[in-house]
């Protein structure tokens, strides 16, 4: 199984080589704190963490 990264800029889990979201290449290895958004219109989480698009996401990254 591959290992999960998380993007420094969006905090999107993936794992890709490439953020699917942003773009970036810049992942980190080092995330903590999984957050899964389904609904991210209606979702506080979403909105704190500035979440469009539905997905896995780390709360913190390194």
């Amino acid at each position: 199984m591959a290992k999960e990264r998380a993007c420094r800029h969006c905090h999107y889990i993936t794992t890709e080589d490439c953020c699917p979201i942003c773009g970036s290449r810049d992942l980190s290895d080092e995330w903590f704190d999984l957050v899964i958004i389904t609904d991210p219109e209606k979702s506080m989480i979403a909105k704190k963490l500035g979440v469009k698009v539905p997905g896995k996401y780390a709360v913190r990254v390194r």
